[in-house]
Formats: C-alpha cells, sequence, structure tokens
C-alpha cells in the first residue's frame, strides 16, 4: 500500500480527535452502527480470532438497564449519549476458528488452554474495540471510551448465559466542543519509545 491519509484525515482520527463526555441529541440508526462495525471487523486479529463481541446501547430500556453498572462519575454522559458500545470478548472465540481461519486447525491450539484462551480473547479483542473507535471516528462520530463501570453487572445484564466478558464501554455519537477540556499532553517519542 503506498497511499496514505491526507493531514485532515489523520487530524479526524488522532490529531484533533477528542474523548468527548457531553453529546447532541442526534441519534444513530442502526445503518450508521453495521457500517461502524464492517470497518472495525477489517482490523488484523492473531490468526483472525476475532473475539470481540458489541452490545450497542441505545435504547432508553437498555440504558436503564446499563445505570446501574456505571461508576457515578460515567452515569450522565452515558445516559446522554446516543449510543453506548459495550465491547467484550468472547471466551469460546475459538469455536469460529474453522470459518474464520480454515487454513489450518487453530481451534486446536485452544481447546482446554485457558490461560492461552484468557490472554488471546483479551488481547484481540481490545485492539478490536480501538479499531471500533477508530472506524466511529473515520465516519464522522466522536467517542468517549472509558472504564468506570463494574464489569460483573454488566456481564450479568447483557451477557448472561454466554461465555462474553466485558472489557469497556465507549459512548458514540456528536460530541459537543464547548465542554471539552483542554487536550491533554502526550509522551514524547524519547520517553516511551526504543529502537533497538
Amino acid at each position: 500500500m503506498t497511499d496514505t491519509l491526507d493531514a485532515a484525515g489523520m487530524d479526524l482520527l488522532f490529531n484533533k480527535a477528542r474523548t468527548y463526555n457531553t453529546w447532541t441529541d442526534k441519534t444513530l440508526d442502526e445503518a450508521v452502527l453495521r457500517a461502524i462495525w464492517d470497518l472495525a471487523k477489517m482490523g488484523p486479529t492473531s490468526a483472525n480470532c476475532s473475539p470481540a463481541r458489541v452490545v450497542f446501547v441505545t435504547s432508553p430500556e437498555a440504558k436503564e438497564k446499563l445505570r446501574p453498572c456505571l461508576a457515578e462519575g460515567n452515569v450522565d454522559k452515558t445516559m446522554t449519549a446516543p449510543v453506548t458500545a459495550i465491547i467484550g470478548h468472547d471466551m469460546e472465540f475459538y469455536e469460529k476458528l474453522p470459518e474464520l481461519f480454515p487454513h489450518t486447525d487453530a481451534r486446536a491450539w485452544f481447546v482446554g488452554n485457558d490461560a492461552l484462551i484468557a490472554d488471546t480473547a483479551f488481547r484481540n479483542g481490545t485492539l478490536q474495540g480501538a479499531y471500533l473507535i477508530m472506524a466511529a471516528r473515520a465516519l464522522g462520530y466522536d467517542c468517549g471510551p472509558m472504564s468506570g463501570f463494574d464489569p460483573d453487572k454488566v456481564n450479568q445484564a447483557f451477557f448472561a448465559g454466554t461465555r462474553v466478558e466485558a472489557n469497556f464501554l465507549c459512548n458514540i455519537g456528536q460530541g459537543i466542543d464547548a465542554d471539552l477540556f483542554p487536550q491533554s499532553p502526550r509522551m514524547a517519542f524519547a520517553d516511551a519509545c526504543q529502537v533497538v
């Protein structure tokens, strides 16, 4: 690949993108959520294992189900967000490997290996959550990813009867710039990176 994003594209995804806490009342319909997923799913995962599972919380009833799971500081921004994505990872992701990675018997790598399952599901599910943020931004939507919730309560409320475990939440919509904090500093290359 030789094509690159222009400066506006870099700004949209990274340089000028922000974490939003307040939202307009513009809703996102299911077609938008499908478009976000259809971009996010294209990001790489090890052996194409694709363990992420997402619940897009949009209805007032589902928001109320989420409310008691939230830390106090995250209630208002989540209740007013058009969408809250619950990004989880499926601890039985390997059952899909015959379909997703048919080149070899990758399922056999995981069966009975709980440590490898947990590491792979968490690592790659987290990657896919990051891809979801980038996909939403690429389509012109703002994001507010966050911790600050009780994962056991979320699992019980939204993933009961499954092997999916909640990882993090991400509010999605059209953010309101007026309430943004000043952009926080980031670490310099010399402070965070090595070339060896």
